[in-house]
């Protein structure tokens, strides 16, 4: 999905978009700005790179971070809709994970979550952490609430082929919350399969 589909299906909807950073460090709010016309639909990203900041800018909860890292599907849900609030907008995602070259919080290179929060607080229901919190056996997309979803990947590649699939995941998931329909994530679904690096 390329991000001037969206700017172009969110303008047609009346609706807005705003973005919560980690591993992908700006690049997904580069690659929606980069399209003409983005401001009618763009409110703006936080870069929660730093693990304090995804608590205390975007309000993912503290114990949560404690206990599990930044790394964690919850972790994403929270961001995804912690941007959504904080910036004001229709919709909201996000991106954790490790890029690489060296695993973090207990999670090897290539373990990316990407999450969407959509309108009338559906980003997840409360019983979302249970229902992804076995990584393990957790397989592509995990359902959030009527509006929202998280899905974990397992990525192949170096670290800039792990950002850019996230970037690419991330507004694959959006487009497929907004039309309703899934559009295919066969790459991200391949590296999963293969158990990443």
């Amino acid at each position: 999905m390329q991000a001037s589909g969206l700017v172009r299906l969110l303008a047609a909807r009346g609706e807005t978009l705003a973005v919560a950073e980690s591993l992908t460090g700006g690049l997904v709010a580069a690659g929606i700005t980069s399209v003409p016309g983005a401001s009618k639909v763009f409110r703006g990203s936080v870069t929660a790179y730093a693990t304090e900041l995804k608590r205390d800018v975007l309000g993912v909860d503290g114990t949560l971070l404690d206990q599990r890292g930044a790394v964690d599907p919850e972790v994403a849900r929270q961001m995804a809709d912690g941007a959504r609030r904080v910036l004001g907008a229709d919709w909201g995602i996000a991106t954790t994970g490790v890029a690489g070259p060296e695993p973090q919080d207990g999670q090897p290179v290539g373990t990316v979550y990407v999450a969407v929060a959509g309108p009338d607080g559906a980003a997840a229901g409360p019983n979302i952490a249970a229902a992804v919190s076995d990584f393990e056996s957790m397989r592509g997309y995990a359902d959030g609430g009527a509006r929202g979803k998280v899905a974990a990947l397992r990525l192949n590649g170096d670290r800039s082929e792990i950002r850019m699939e996230s970037v690419r995941s991330v507004l694959t998931l959006l487009h497929e919350q907004l039309t309703g329909e899934r559009s295919g994530n066969g790459r991200a679904q391949d590296t999963e399969q293969n158990g990443g690096n």
